[in-house]
């Protein structure tokens, strides 16, 4: 049998600081944000373990506290459409309790991580009682759908090497301290197949682009990448380029 979620200790101060980076619960107040989280114990999830099942019943939505959480559907021919890797300050599956019925995406651990499961009881209840949570989650729903918007636009205007240097921009700027420009070095958050899908590219692809990039002034070696330039890469992964 696969491993099981561990539970840990009650949320402390630096998990309710990351929860309020989450659209939903970012203009909640305290007393609304707890009967949300009613019941709710982070648990810790080991590498490559199932989170949600697509297609079952949709009972909890869950947040980020750390490490990072692939989400994809299931094609016919078996193979996988990431729809999204979610990290820290993210939340996933949401959406679904508003309308009820069962979840449109698996999602799997992609590194050992710490998830949030609220229940869907709970939020209705929240819903029923205080009309804020409503706005509050529309607003999130508003949220994904607009980064998944995003998304679809850089992979259908940037070519290849612009979206791999935006998505380490990005990763970037997610990996504290955050810098604002100059020379880091940072270690990729998870395999490069994965990325690779994330960004609707083949493995082959994203090789040939990462090599693009060493005109960029970016060095990899296995899953360290040298920057010597955030700014200038910023630069590149903003220009227009022909897919």
């Amino acid at each position: 049998m696969p491993p099981s979620p561990r539970p840990i200790a009650a949320l402390d101060t630096a998990d309710l600081e990351r929860l309020h980076e989450v659209p939903m619960f970012r203009q909640m107040d305290a007393e609304v944000t707890a009967v949300v989280l009613a019941g709710a114990v982070p648990k810790r999830w080991d590498r490559n373990c199932n989170v949600m099942l697509q297609g079952a019943t949709a009972d909890a939505f869950y947040v980020v506290l750390d490490g990072w959480v692939k989400l994809y559907r299931l094609l016919p021919d078996g193979s996988e459409a990431v729809v999204s890797v979610m990290t820290a300050g993210e939340s996933f599956a949401e959406a679904v309790m508003f309308i009820g019925g069962r979840y449109p995406v698996s999602a799997d651990t992609v590194t050992e991580a710490r998830l949030l499961r609220i229940e869907a009881s709970a939020l209705r209840s929240a819903m029923r009682a205080d009309g804020r949570v409503t706005i509050a989650l529309l607003a999130s729903i508003a949220h994904h759908t607009a980064t998944l918007s995003e998304q679809v636009r850089l992979i259908k205007a940037l070519a290849a090497p612009q979206r791999v240097a935006d998505f380490l921009v990005a990763t970037a700027r997610r990996t504290p301290p955050a810098p604002e420009k100059g020379r880091l070095t940072l270690k990729l958050p998870y395999d490069k197949a994965l990325i690779a899908r994330r960004l609707g590219m083949t493995p082959e692809s994203f090789s040939r682009a990462l090599a693009t990039l060493r005109d960029h002034g970016v060095v990899v070696s296995r899953d360290s990448v040298a920057i010597a330039s955030l700014s200038r890469l910023e630069s590149f992964a903003r220009e227009r380029g022909t897919v």
